[in-house]
């Protein structure tokens, strides 16, 4: 190594310590704690040694000595999967009316059904027509969630407004100028409650409860919608993260019930299994009414292909795809993409 190497080094090495001193002197200043957070987290960051190999050949006519920079992986995150999304501990709290993914966001450009519904009907509702409808369409979700207060009752609950938005449309369908044939409007609110026990070698991470509204937002006769009471609760082992939610419907008066049978085909609940390993997220989702034997079963596979893009695959079967589809049976399958990964 040459002097003037040396002495780089040595300069460094003798300087560092007192402008990280002044620096987290100056984080330790800042009032808000979620800037203050990210002032620590980019000292953090920076206080992460590189490793610098220094390359030399003992031979007479070898070329100088290059030192090669060697980056050191991203260090593990902290706080677990459900933590990271429902900010369950201390140290994953990020304050109010911070944006995050709820259920979800994709786009299938390539999604077809073996069952096209040409007639949706209900009870009440009787039976509508939707003439030329394809079984090809584009399938796409908008979903996040936002914190509205943050370690409520003198705990470390918090509620949240949640937000979810499926459409599927006929982009295909140039005969039919091209219509969207059903979108479904989600909000939300829950209430997060953290817990810590282990359950058949499970830890029960947390407890949503919930007041759930979804409609399609369209006039009789193809009007649906329906408003849930949920409980959820959230459970973690290795890889596998596990929410199983009963719910509750609320009654509606029977002139103005749009769908009084959905129960028969939507069931009482739902449990979702979800598996993350190396940037691969394999979602499964599956419900059912015993006394029927109605449900549906949904797996969705989202694998890397950039740094926030992902590769999507979702594979549906059974009852309620969509709201106007809620007691039509069929089988779906859907190609595109999703950012973001919902928990």
């Amino acid at each position: 190594m040459e002097f003037r190497q040396i002495v780089v080094l040595l300069l460094t090495g003798l300087v560092s310590p007192f402008v990280q001193a002044a620096a987290l002197k100056d984080c330790l200043g800042i009032q808000d704690d979620q800037v203050r957070l990210t002032c620590y987290d980019k000292l953090a960051r920076e206080a992460l040694p590189e490793k610098t190999v220094i390359i030399t050949d003992q031979s007479p006519n070898a070329a100088p000595a290059l030192p090669v920079v060697v980056k050191n992986d991203p260090p593990p995150s902290p706080v677990s999967a459900l933590s990271e999304r429902w900010e369950l501990d201390p140290q994953s709290k990020s304050g109010v009316f911070q944006f995050r993914a709820h259920n979800g966001n994709y786009f299938l450009p390539i999604y077809g059904t073996n069952s096209v519904n040409q007639s949706p009907s209900t009870p009440s509702q009787g039976v509508a027509t939707t003439p030329n409808m394809q079984g090809g369409e584009i399938k796409f979700q908008l979903s996040f969630k936002t914190k509205l207060a943050e370690n409520m009752l003198g705990g470390n609950s918090d509620l949240w407004f949640g937000y979810t938005q499926q459409s599927h449309w006929q982009f295909y369908n140039k005969d039919a100028s091209r219509p969207f044939r059903e979108t479904n409007y989600e909000p939300e609110l829950i209430w997060t409650i953290p817990t810590a026990y282990n359950l058949l070698g499970w830890d029960g991470r947390l407890v949503n409860l919930g007041l759930l509204h979804q409609s399609n937002g369209r006039a009789d006769p193809l009007s649906r919608s329906w408003n849930r009471l949920y409980a959820q609760a959230g459970f973690e082992r290795g890889d596998w993260a596990l929410l199983v939610r009963p719910w509750y419907r609320l009654p509606e008066n029977s002139g103005s019930d749009d769908n009084p049978d959905i129960n028969k085909y939507m069931g009482y609940g739902d449990v979702t299994a979800i598996w993350k390993h190396e940037g691969h997220v394999v979602t499964l989702l599956g419900r059912l009414n015993a006394g029927t034997g109605k449900g549906a079963f949904q797996a969705d596979w989202a694998f890397p292909l950039a740094r926030l893009l992902k590769g999507h695959i979702q594979l549906f079967s059974g009852y309620g795809e969509s709201m106007i589809d809620y007691n039509h049976n069929q089988t779906t399958l859907g190609i595109g993409v999703s950012l973001g990964e919902g928990l």
